[in-house]
């Protein structure tokens, strides 16, 4: 009788051990997360260096940080080709298929398709493109990472008023691509552009395909502008600087946010010379803030990149703001569903990213992030100087920095 006393007492210890052991195991999940990204069509060089990112970004959690409370982050990359369609299609395979608890849009034209599959399936999503069409109501699941192209258009028309130096008003041109992203930034352009005393002179549009832009710039030389600002992604930037040398046009060239990436610094050399600005509302090396050395860490880690990128930089942006929607989401709410993560994400007050991009706030009514922005000056050898400081338009004044 002892005996089987002895062998049940010690398969009841045995039967503990394994069910502590196995506790651990059996309630670790897998984070889901879902991105459709231009990896191949038109413009694709800025969809592949936020894929990159954005994947390692998370692997960093995974590897370093032990995942989200444990749990580890799995993202499933789909090429959407630039075409909204195939973005739709994506989302609808993350929905039903995959059975994701967040999903990464990425062009405006994709994320304005797919935002209303996203409020059916009540997923939660960034939008790579921070087109502001995006936040018009509805705007149920639909996030962006930062200030929307009005931002942009707010902080270029400011600092042209502040350093323009002619007598009559400034003359200023649109050059954008003539699709949603480009688009994006003709009304609000119109808008701070009349509270500013600007005089648009004209907007110019063409396809993203487009590699002569001769014709679109001599209509801009021959209505003066003064300054141009350019709504479109690396390649076109630099098909731009060519055709303005070709004839002998040098306005001041100013782009937003998605103006530069590795391919532009290395196609541009003899090219950029100083002469194109930018808005930008993200951290630099420069600044030496904190969340800077989370990606230095990345590029000494994983090698993607050699220094700083701005595509590669947003890609890492989303990869944080998610991961830090899975730990209020954990914390708040017990666990990781889509649900549970909108929430979360509605529950954003100032949160702090270290400086690599201003504080985020969410609402039930605003899911923009945030409204900062400054220029920056653009040099050949991948580097950036800012010209001004980070303001809110409208609340803040610009000021103008001393450039050594």
């Amino acid at each position: 009788m002892k005996r089987v006393m002895t062998r049940v007492l010690i398969m009841g210890v045995l039967l503990l051990a394994a069910c502590i052991a196995w506790a651990p195991a059996a309630q670790a999940k897998d984070i889901k997360v879902g991105a459709a990204i231009n990896l191949t069509g038109p413009a694709s060089t800025w969809g592949q260096y936020h894929a990159k990112g954005h994947q390692d970004y998370f692997r960093y959690v995974n590897e370093v940080k032990g995942g989200v409370k444990g749990n580890k982050i799995t993202m499933i990359t789909v090429d959407t080709a630039y075409k909204p369609a195939e973005a739709v299609a994506a989302v609808r395979k993350f929905a039903m298929q995959e059975k994701v608890d967040m999903i990464a849009t990425w062009g405006a034209g994709e994320g304005l398709q797919a935002k209303p599959l996203l409020q059916e399936y009540k997923i939660p999503a960034i939008n790579y493109s921070t087109a502001w069409e995006l936040m018009q109501p509805p705007i149920d699941y639909m996030y962006l990472p930062f200030g929307t192209y009005k931002l942009d258009c707010a902080v270029v028309m400011e600092y042209i008023a502040a350093v323009h130096k002619g007598k009559g008003k400034p003359k200023i041109g649109l050059l954008t691509y003539n699709n949603p992203y480009g688009k994006s930034i003709h009304e609000p352009s119109r808008e701070y552009a009349r509270a500013k005393n600007i005089d648009i002179v004209s907007i110019e549009e063409f396809p993203p395909q487009t590699v002569d832009l001769t014709t679109e710039l001599l209509r801009l030389k021959q209505k003066g502008a003064e300054y141009v600002f350019i709504q479109m992604l690396p390649a076109a930037i630099i098909s731009t600087l060519k055709s303005a040398d070709r004839i002998g046009y040098n306005p001041m060239f100013i782009g937003t946010w998605t103006s530069t990436d590795p391919d532009f610094f290395k196609n541009g050399q003899g090219l950029i010379r100083d002469r194109v600005k930018m808005q930008f509302c993200g951290g630099l090396p420069s600044d030496k803030v904190e969340g800077m050395k989370v990606m230095e860490e990345l590029w000494k880690r994983y090698k993607t990149v050699e220094s700083f990128d701005t595509a590669y930089w947003e890609g890492v942006v989303v990869g944080m703001i998610m991961e830090r929607a899975f730990i209020r989401a954990t914390e708040k709410f017990g666990s990781v569903t889509p649900e549970n993560v909108n929430k979360a994400m509605e529950s954003f007050r100032n949160e702090d990213f270290g400086g690599l991009m201003p504080n985020v706030t969410y609402t039930a009514t605003d899911h923009s992030a945030s409204f900062r922005g400054r220029i920056v000056q653009i040099h050949e050898n991948g580097t950036f100087t800012p010209l001004t400081n980070l303001f809110t338009p409208g609340k803040e004044k610009i000021r103008l920095l001393k450039v050594k």
